[in-house]
């Protein structure tokens, strides 16, 4: 398992305890060293765990937005709470984080609803981020973010 693909499945275990238990802001950070410590506690991340759960929290609203946006058939609070933050957390990096290509977001996000998700939630995510990943395309004209110019601070619809 790589490096980013364990700090993103410790990032998902803290944003699923997180939300299972009332979205409590002020405790985020404490269930994150908490997690880091139980499940890998060697293991340096160079903060990109701590990073990726403050940001997917400091743009909460904007991403549960793509998320309604791009799921209006599931009311965000009756996606399964797997599927609801492996969106969160693909959605952010796709986003707002220029440093991940969307290309690595969505197949990080797939594999995390493979293994952590049901049935169907690689299929989910992958429709969900599949479809803001063109709708990303369209919008900058081009095919992969490291060709593109740099995404505006206004990329949210």
């Amino acid at each position: 398992m790589s490096n980013r693909h364990l700090a993103r499945t410790i990032a998902l275990q803290t944003l699923y305890q997180w939300d299972f238990n009332g979205k409590p802001a002020e405790d985020i950070v404490i269930m994150l060293e908490k997690n880091l410590g139980q499940f890998a506690p060697e293991f340096d991340d160079n903060k990109f765990s701590e990073n990726l759960v403050r940001g997917i929290i400091k743009n909460l609203n904007e991403i549960d937005k793509e998320i309604s946006g791009h799921a209006p058939e599931w009311p965000i609070d009756q996606i399964t709470i797997i599927d609801r933050n492996v969106l969160r957390i693909g959605i952010y990096e796709m986003v707002f984080d220029n440093d991940i290509p969307d290309k690595v977001a969505i197949n990080e996000a797939i594999e995390l609803a493979k293994a952590f998700g049901g049935e169907s939630s690689g299929k989910f995510v992958n429709g969900v981020l599949g479809t803001i990943f063109k709708e990303i395309q369209e919008k900058e004209g081009s095919i992969e973010k490291n060709n593109a110019p740099q995404k505006s601070e206004d990329k949210t619809s």
